[in-house]
C-alpha cells in the first residue's frame, strides 16, 4: 500500500511529497529543499525508512518548486519528469529564482516527459498523471487510486484554487481542468495540494466557493 511523507520547505512553504510503499522504492515529488537544514530533513527520512528514490516528479514548472531538484536528482542519481509544457520555465528557473531573492541551481533537463494518462510505476504501486492546465500550462497532477490520494501542486487547494494572473495562467482553463479531471474522482479521495493543508474532494465540491460560483 502507498504511504505518503509531507515536508514544508523553502521561503514559499512548498509540499514536497515522498511516495512509498512495502518494497521501499520511493518517488519524491516537487523536490522544493532550499536550505540546508531542509535537504537534511528530507535525506534523514529517506535514510532512516530504507527508502530507495526513482525519480523526481513535478506537478508544474514554477520555481518555488524546483529549488531542489537538481541537488536531489544529483545525489540519487535519478531523472526528473514533467510536461513539457513547462520546459520555458525550467529552462528560466535561475532567472526567477533572482527575480525573488534566492539562488537556484538549473533543474537538470528532464529524463522523460509525461503527458496526460500516463503512469508510472515504483515498487508494487503506481501513480497516474492529468495533464490539468490553467495555473500553469504543463501544472499535472498525481493520482493514486490503490491509496485513494492526489497530489495536486498548485491547481487545487483547501478551500481554493491555483492563481492564474501568472504567465501562461487561465482561469476558464483552470476550471475546466479541475471539473473533468479531478472533481469526478470518489468523494473520499485525500488530496495533498502543493501550499497548505490536505483536503479531500467531497470537501472541495461541498465547499470550494471558487467551484461552487462557477457551477
Amino acid at each position: 500500500m502507498v504511504q505518503i511523507k509531507s515536508f514544508s520547505f523553502n521561503p514559499f512553504q512548498v509540499n514536497t511529497f515522498v511516495l512509498y510503499d512495502e518494497t521501499r522504492e520511493c518517488l519524491i515529488i516537487d523536490a522544493s529543499c532550499y536550505h540546508d537544514h531542509e535537504f537534511d530533513q528530507l535525506f534523514g527520512f529517506i535514510r532512516e525508512e530504507s527508502l530507495k528514490p526513482m525519480a523526481v516528479l513535478n506537478t508544474h514548472g514554477h520555481v518555488d518548486h524546483l529549488t531542489g531538484t537538481r541537488r536531489v536528482c544529483d545525489k540519487y542519481s535519478i531523472g526528473l519528469l514533467m510536461h513539457q509544457s513547462d520546459k520555458p520555465l525550467l529552462d528560466q528557473a535561475g532567472v526567477y529564482g533572482r527575480s525573488f531573492g534566492f539562488q537556484v541551481e538549473t533543474p537538470p533537463e528532464p529524463a522523460a516527459w509525461l503527458i496526460d494518462g500516463d503512469t508510472y510505476q515504483f515498487g508494487s504501486s503506481e501513480i497516474k498523471a492529468f495533464h490539468t492546465p490553467g495555473h500553469s500550462p504543463g501544472s499535472l497532477v498525481y493520482y493514486s487510486a490503490e491509496a485513494g490520494i492526489l497530489i495536486t501542486g498548485d491547481v487545487l487547494f483547501d478551500g481554493s484554487i491555483g492563481r492564474t494572473d501568472l504567465p501562461g495562467g487561465n482561469y476558464t482553463q483552470l476550471i475546466d481542468s479541475i471539473q473533468k479531471k479531478i472533481l469526478v474522482l470518489p468523494r473520499d479521495t485525500r488530496v495533498f495540494p502543493g501550499h497548505g493543508s490536505e483536503t479531500s474532494i467531497g470537501k472541495e465540491i461541498d465547499h470550494n466557493p471558487f467551484l461552487n460560483r462557477s457551477s
